[in-house]
């Protein structure tokens, strides 16, 4: 399989990198245009490895994408390339609007051109996968309901809408066009390799520096949790054996409030780097005021790819959350730039701010 891989270079696309790359039979490469939360670090243990070629672009330049997919003989386009933070979808719309609307119509474009020239075996290969949220759905009640593949779109932040509307431009495109599509749709990701402005990495991060941890209103917002690994191995599975025109949703059936998980990870440095001053890292929590839109509860339902295809998360929470919080902990080198940035710029700004969850 040959791959293009967009947003490579982001959290989950580069967990996606490294899986795909360490099966030698595969071809990946990866187009990042590099913004704040890409990060070629992340990319170290293939950079040098054959089958892997990384190019700094925009997936809303056309030429460039049609002729990396000409190039390299694409056979799955994954699309992960997206502006993704609730808070700065807030403060500024523009740029999730350019690049996770416009960028993907550009992106379905190139990819719609390049199809139409394949002839045979390679045209009956070849798969634009759209990589989208859970978010898009909107917000469940606390006590009950779940989020299936047919659940209506109701997104409530700038950043949730603009992929609800990438998420109908590819669906237009397969059904207008033909194009060959899949679409998978995700609950919260954690794991290795986090930008440091998002909820986990933050809370591990901020306590580690004995700063206050800040977490929205009371807390009470329920996210359903899976480790970044076992997304990057649904999305291979969705890529090699989904239906098309089909969407999946991939969950981990790991549904925590934000304080639980403020919580057990501070119990579980209390055990791992415990405070000079003998006090739990619990006593750093800080309730601040809500931010506008903040959705109650997500809450996936994984039956159809559990079902069709097989797939399982490897991790469960307790599992996930401990082996994550030991990769920070030895892993200083990769995160001590971006987090002593990200808090200068959060410190610049005032009050502290809870990471998108």
């Amino acid at each position: 399989m040959n791959y293009l891989v967009t947003g490579g270079a982001g959290f989950i696309g580069s967990a996606v990198c490294r899986r795909l790359a360490a099966d030698p039979a595969n071809r990946v490469v990866n187009l990042d245009l590099l913004t704040y939360a890409g990060n070629l670090a992340s990319l170290k243990s293939i950079e040098a490895q054959p089958n892997y070629r990384f190019v700094q672009g925009d997936i809303g330049d056309e030429a460039l994408v049609l002729r990396l997919l000409r190039e390299e003989k694409i056979t799955v386009l994954m699309h992960l390339a997206a502006e993704s933070h609730v808070d700065r979808s807030i403060d500024g719309p523009d740029a999730f609007v350019e690049t996770n609307i416009v960028g993907t119509f550009r992106l379905l474009k190139a990819a719609r051109a390049y199809w139409q020239e394949l002839k045979g075996d390679a045209r009956q290969r070849f798969r634009f996968h759209h990589v989208s949220t859970d978010e898009v759905f909107g917000d469940l009640p606390f006590d009950s309901g779940i989020f299936t593949e047919d659940t209506p779109y109701d997104p409530s932040s700038p950043y949730s809408a603009s992929k609800a509307a990438a998420d109908h431009l590819v669906r237009a495109w397969n059904r207008t066009y033909g194009l060959p599509v899949v679409m998978t749709n995700c609950s919260n990701n954690y794991g290795p390799f986090h930008y440091p402005e998002k909820l986990v990495p933050l809370i591990i991060l901020t306590a580690l520096d004995q700063r206050p941890l800040p977490v929205y209103g009371a807390g009470d917002n329920v996210r359903d949790w899976l480790h970044v690994d076992d997304h990057a191995a649904a999305l291979e599975c969705v890529a090699a054996r989904g239906r098309l025109g089909a969407s999946y949703n991939i969950g981990a059936r790991a549904e925590r409030r934000n304080i639980d998980v403020v919580r057990t990870i501070c119990t579980l440095l209390d055990q791992r780097r415990p405070r000079p001053c003998g006090a739990s890292h619990a006593d750093l929590i800080t309730m601040v005021p809500d931010r506008p839109g903040h959705d109650r509860r997500y809450a996936i339902d994984p039956a159809r790819i559990e079902d069709e295809l097989g797939w399982r998360p490897a991790h469960s929470f307790e599992t996930g959350i401990a082996a994550t919080i030991e990769w920070y902990l030895e892993n200083e080198w990769w995160w001590r730039p971006l987090h002593d940035r990200q808090a200068g710029r959060r410190l610049g700004a005032g009050t502290p701010r809870e990471a998108t969850a």
